[in-house]
């Protein structure tokens, strides 16, 4: 997919984002409805009927005469994006790359992330929110504070259409590897109150499971992890040379030996199996968004089960 056809999908987003806004305020995330979703306004006399676990102790004594405390409820919330711009989410695929020339039917992960994030950001500035990102790969990237308006969300989404460039093999000395616990802490550092952090990325990254903790601790945490119908089906093309994007090194491997192509199999399940387990643990939801499915139906029936 060529960025002109991936910015002709992204323009159809702001229509498709208001039922998707209904259902990111609708779901049962801890951030609408409790911890900073109910926010004190102010005092005032205690009348009789009051509830007297509402009696403010600290102004009653200093005036000598009961007090109540009066709380509002906060609809207002912050989404954070934490989106993976590392050589992985470009990686050759059953979408192509994204250094590629032709066009192609399925996005890549890369561009499948940004059209999450893009739907992501449309819903919850339909939703009256504001919105801020972290992009990172080896290191923090691009850091955008939480802000309203549309100028904002496609301040976002300019610098997510334009991400680092990677040789052709994916591979560069000085952006190799992918940092998902430095993302994470440094989103946890830019959110002041209890947010919603949605993680875009394929996880294919180390040491980030006490980040993931901490923030989950905190805030609501949504982990999306990109796929391609590739990690379970691995093609028949021969004696093929697999790069590994991140760090450089290849091996050639027989891609029509049966046992290859079952541990290749194994292998996926087996790293599906540890995020499942890792995000669980964390308190994160999760959502696994396959490069061959459309973004937004996969989002809507993910916050629509929420919802109900």
């Amino acid at each position: 997919m060529d960025r002109h056809e991936l910015l002709r999908r992204i323009t159809t987003f702001p229509l498709a984002a208001r039922d998707l806004a209904e259902d990111l305020l609708s779901g049962d995330f801890r951030s609408i409805f409790r911890g900073e979703g109910i926010e004190f306004d102010e005092v005032r006399h205690y009348e009789i009927g009051d509830d007297v676990r509402s009696i403010d102790w600290n102004v009653s004594a200093r005036f000598g005469t009961p007090y109540v405390k009066l709380y509002r409820e906060e609809r207002e919330l912050t989404v954070c994006i934490v989106l993976d711009e590392s050589p992985s989410m470009r990686a050759l695929c059953s979408g192509g790359t994204d250094d590629s020339a032709s066009s192609s039917v399925l996005p890549n992960r890369y561009e499948q992330a940004v059209l999450a994030a893009a739907l992501t950001a449309f819903s919850a500035e339909r939703a009256g929110q504001r919105v801020g990102a972290v992009f990172f790969d080896r290191d923090i990237s691009h850091v955008f504070s939480p802000r309203k308006g549309r100028s904002h969300i496609m301040a976002i989404l300019g610098a997510a259409l334009n991400p680092p460039v990677y040789a052709l093999d994916g591979y560069t000395e000085s952006r190799a590897g992918s940092n998902l616990g430095a993302a994470l802490s440094g989103a946890g550092r830019l959110l002041k109150r209890r947010s919603l952090v949605v993680i875009i990325s394929d996880f294919l990254s180390v040491n980030w499971e006490r980040e993931l903790g901490d923030l989950s601790r905190k805030h609501d945490v949504i982990a999306i992890r990109v796929g391609d119908p590739l990690d379970t089906d691995l093609l028949k093309g021969g004696l093929l040379t697999l790069r590994d994007p991140e760090t450089g090194l290849s091996i050639r491997a027989p891609t029509t030996f049966a046992s290859l192509r079952s541990a290749w199999v194994e292998w996926h399940e087996d790293r599906g199996r540890s995020w499942q387990a890792i995000c669980r643990r964390a308190g994160a939801a999760t959502l696994e968004l396959s490069t061959a499915e459309g973004a937004p139906q996969a989002l809507r029936r993910f916050f629509g089960r929420r919802r109900r």
